[in-house]
């Protein structure tokens, strides 16, 4: 059932991407009118240099291993990011992948790390998007619980961000965030598809969000990258950030995320701090 399912999310990333696509951009001539968007299995066949039939069992979820070539002509025909090409590679190979333990490890500098790192927010995420380690400012920042109880084992981040009630103009920020975060959790997702700890997880996210149910059939997929983050929170105001996402090179499962704050954020922020401890 695992290869099936590892299948069937192949073939509907490639259906999907395919029906983005216009004739047109792909500098193809269109003839009369279409009943469905996009291009035609067999002008991405066409365009990729493969058979038709051929492309077409890719896309039915059945048992064919496309080479590495194939499959860069495919993403080159269908107009993919690096980011969805790269997917593309980990979703043909899926049923290849076997299930490895997640390691939770966190070292000793790491964790003296993130601590030192106060007024700047930082904390680590494992394989499932679970927090692991925080420090004070992302508790103020990001309203982390600053009392770890027997649920904060696996307190997610996606479940978090996804359940936050967050005031009205905010919200619409967030959701777009929130979009390119699925969109993160989906690339993260990929390289575990037989994952039965991920299935469960994308289960109780499809039920409890809408956005996430609208947006994950649609196999967006980004990898994290440096940006500037901006926030308010009625106690500390407008906030300002640089993050950056590290992994260690020896603990692949493990992402440090660091929101580097502006000079009058972080004077903010350690003014709050100091309070807090006074």
């Amino acid at each position: 059932m695992e290869v099936v399912a590892s299948r069937r999310s192949l073939g509907e990333f490639l259906r999907i991407r395919r029906e983005r696509l216009t004739p047109e951009e792909v500098g193809l001539v269109s003839y009369g009118r279409r009943r469905t968007s996009g291009l035609r299995r067999e002008e991405v066949a066409q365009l990729a240099h493969i058979g038709t039939s051929w492309y077409t069992s890719l896309e039915q979820g059945r048992s064919v291993n496309p080479s590495e070539d194939v499959l860069n002509n495919i993403a080159k025909a269908l107009r993919l990011t690096e980011d969805e090409r790269r997917h593309l590679h980990l979703l043909a190979r899926s049923d290849q992948q076997e299930p490895e333990e997640e390691d939770r490890d966190i070292a000793t500098g790491l964790e003296r790390m993130i601590q030192a790192l106060d007024p700047h927010p930082a904390f680590v995420l494992g394989r499932y998007w679970d927090l692991l380690l925080w420090n004070k400012a992302a508790e103020l920042v990001f309203h982390i619980p600053a009392q770890p109880d027997d649920t904060m084992h696996n307190f997610n981040w996606m479940r978090h961000l996804l359940t936050s009630d967050k005031p009205g103009p905010e919200r619409m920020d967030e959701a777009s965030r929130t979009r390119l975060l699925i969109a993160r959790f989906r690339a993260d997702y990929a390289r575990f598809p037989n994952d039965e700890r991920f299935k469960v997880l994308i289960e109780e996210f499809m039920r409890i969000s809408p956005l996430f149910g609208e947006l994950w059939p649609m196999h967006d997929v980004e990898t994290a990258t440096d940006h500037r983050k901006q926030k308010y929170d009625p106690r500390i105001g407008e906030m300002a950030f640089e993050h950056v996402t590290l992994q260690p090179p020896t603990h692949p499962d493990l992402k440090v995320m660091i929101f580097t704050a502006s000079a009058d954020t972080a004077a903010r922020l350690q003014h709050l701090l100091d309070a807090s401890q006074g």
